[in-house]
This record gives structure tokens, C-alpha cells and sequence, in this order.
């Protein structure tokens, strides 16, 4: 029996808890599938205030307000680049929890620090079986090891999941079946901006002067076409900052990157000495960009019950703590996908109005934690 906590997964999640047990003299491995930086590493990552109150918690809250660029305003904008409405993240947030857009690479490398000794890259856990006072880990290799604990950080496709708590719980957004994402030269936007229509909607943010994030998707669920020309056919027709893209995006398209919005509905997330963390818990639609708080939170909670004792009910008390929170972040993100399908000429007039509403209903509640 190895007396150690085993986190599958190597990305934001698992780097977090890593990270928290470590701070509590907690001994930890980690198993990563992927070669560090491939896969989505190459783009960026919106962290809103609560993000940002978490991964102080954490202890990163210095090196974080050096990467990126503060997010001090957001702007709701139609299709012919009317503003419908704006919301004020200084004024929302605070000083001590400003929202930030980061390059993902750099976050990853942030919550890495220090964690070399502890991980295993690339080491894919093909099964979990839980064991007596523990569980144990199938390795691609062959290998086979019994740890103390084991944490499923392995994101919207688990295999801790499908091993313990069995498939079946992921489904499609309401929002969008799909979405790409990519880097860019920042064509002149200088807040967090999306402009919506009956085609989409078309997110940019700004990383640093010169570049942003961006994101599109549909808004009506269904199918999102896997090749770029959708995206031409989609915006084209939208404002000049989304053409600016466009054509940057057509003359170089390496960032591009198309995947599935896929939401996690797990009925359960501890069995035994096994739970679940972040995307393999809970994931949700991106709409209010909660994939890394809630999985940082949900890490420093654990990591507090573990270093609490009776690892035998560690995992009942984990979920029990962080329940509520996750399904107010659901519940949120699926009133926001059906307002957002209706048609624009019933959306728009409304936004001015039930769009701050919508915004604090969301936020509020998430601007205090309990992280214990």
C-alpha cells in the first residue's frame, strides 16, 4: 500500500490539488496522460473573481497578477455593434479578485511549480478498482498500485469516472454542441467582448496589448461545423473586429481549435477512498467561465478534508461541502443557454435590462466561498 494521494490528471484540476496537499505535508503523485503543452496549452484562459480568490488561496496569487492582462470591463454587443450592455468588474470584483485573462501555458506552468518530483508524464491510468482502505490504479504500462486515496482530475472523459461511478453522465450542451477557440492580434477591443446574433455569438478578450483570446459557438444548440469555413460563413457579417479575426485566423489558422462542449451530470462524486474533482465532476457549457474556479476550489476543499482525517468519509464530506455551489453554477449556466436561443429581436431589447441581473445572479453568490 503507497500512502499517497493519487490525482489523475495532470491539467488545472490536478495541478491545484497537487499543489494544496503538498501545503499540507500530504503526500502526493500525479498521473498525466499527455506530454506537457500539448493539446490546448497554446491558447488562454478567462478567470473571473472567483478564479482569482481561489488560486490565492492556493498560494499563486503573486505570480498570478503577472501573467495576462486584468479584465476591468465586459461589453454585450449586437451583431451591428450596438452595446446592449456593459458590466463594471472593478466595481463588481474588487481589487483583490480582478478577473484576468492568462495564457493557459503560463497558469499550467504557475500551478506546476515545484510539482516535478510528483509527476508522472506521460503515465495514462487505464482503470481504477477501489480496494481496502484505498484504491488501485491500472497503469498502460502494466503496472499495478494501491494508494491511500485516489482523485479523478482526468476532465469531461474520466476514466476514474467510467471505472467507479460507471459512464452515461456526460451530455450535450443546450448552448452549443461545439466551439473553437484561438489566439489572434488584438484588432482594437480593449475589454472582455461578445457580440451576439441568430448565427452566434464571438468572443474576444484581451491576453496583453497586442493579442487576444477568442471564442465562438453557436447559441441554439445543435451542430457546429468542425472545419474553419464555419466560422466564415457565421460572422462574416459581423462587426470589423470580428472580420479583423477572421481574416487573421484564414491566412493563419494553427490555433484553431475545435472541440465538443460537453457537460459532466455525475450523480455521484465519491465512492470509497476514490472522488471526483473539476471537469470529471461537474463540467459545464463555458458560459460563465467556471471550469477552473470551481476546480480549484473544489481542490482546496478536499485537500482541507484530507488533511482533516478519516479518509474513510473524506470523499462523502468533499461533495457534501461543494454540492450547492456546483449546482448553482449549473442552474445559471442553463437559464443563460435558453434566454441566449431566443430569436434577436425578442433578445436584444431585453438585454439592457435582464442582462446586469443575469450577470449579478450569476456572480453573486460566487464572490464569497467557503473553502474549509
Amino acid at each position: 500500500m503507497d500512502n499517497s494521494v493519487l490525482v489523475v490528471g495532470g491539467g488545472i484540476a490536478g495541478l491545484a490539488l497537487a499543489r494544496a496537499l503538498r501545503e499540507r505535508d500530504i503526500p502526493v503523485e500525479i498521473a498525466e496522460r499527455s506530454v506537457p503543452g500539448a493539446g490546448t496549452a497554446g491558447l488562454a484562459i478567462n478567470l473571473p473573481g472567483n478564479a482569482i480568490t481561489a488560486l490565492t488561496a492556493l498560494g499563486v496569487g503573486d505570480g498570478l497578477r503577472k501573467l495576462g492582462r486584468p479584465t476591468r470591463r465586459r461589453e454585450y454587443r449586437s451583431t451591428r455593434d450596438r452595446l446592449l450592455f456593459a458590466v463594471d468588474e472593478d466595481e463588481f470584483w474588487g481589487d483583490d479578485a480582478q478577473p484576468r485573462c492568462v495564457p493557459r501555458k503560463d497558469l499550467l506552468a504557475l500551478l506546476g511549480d515545484g510539482l516535478d518530483d510528483a509527476m508522472r508524464s506521460p503515465a495514462a491510468v487505464r482503470e481504477v478498482r477501489p480496494a481496502r482502505a484505498g484504491a488501485e490504479a491500472a497503469f498502460d504500462t502494466d503496472e499495478m498500485q494501491t494508494y491511500a486515496f485516489m482523485a479523478g482530475a482526468d476532465g469531461v472523459h474520466s476514466v476514474v469516472r467510467a471505472s467507479v461511478f460507471g459512464g452515461g453522465s456526460t451530455r450535450e450542451s443546450l448552448l452549443s454542441a461545439a466551439s473553437w477557440r484561438f489566439m489572434a492580434p488584438n484588432p482594437g477591443v480593449d475589454c472582455w467582448t461578445v457580440w451576439s446574433g441568430a448565427g452566434g455569438a464571438f468572443l474576444l478578450i484581451p491576453v496583453d496589448d497586442h493579442e487576444v483570446y477568442g471564442y465562438a459557438s453557436g447559441i441554439r444548440g445543435g451542430p457546429i461545423g468542425a472545419e474553419p469555413s464555419w466560422l466564415h460563413e457565421t460572422f462574416r457579417d459581423y462587426p470589423d473586429p470580428v472580420r479583423a479575426v477572421l481574416a487573421h485566423i484564414e491566412k493563419d489558422p494553427g490555433t484553431l481549435y475545435h472541440s465538443p462542449i460537453e457537460e459532466v451530470r455525475a450523480t455521484s462524486w465519491a465512492s470509497g477512498r476514490c472522488v471526483l474533482v473539476g471537469d470529471a465532476a461537474h463540467a459545464t457549457a463555458p458560459v460563465w467561465a467556471q471550469g477552473a474556479a470551481l476546480a480549484v476550489e473544489d481542490a482546496l476543499v478536499l485537500a482541507n478534508v484530507l488533511a482533516a482525517g478519516d479518509w474513510d468519509t473524506a470523499g462523502a464530506r468533499y461533495e457534501a461541502k461543494r454540492r450547492a455551489r456546483v449546482a448553482h453554477v449549473r442552474t445559471a449556466t442553463d437559464r443563460f443557454a435558453k434566454a441566449a436561443g431566443l430569436p434577436a429581436w425578442l433578445r436584444n431589447p431585453l438585454m439592457p435590462v435582464i442582462g446586469p441581473r443575469v450577470y449579478r445572479g450569476a456572480y453573486e453568490s460566487l464572490r464569497t466561498v467557503d473553502l474549509k
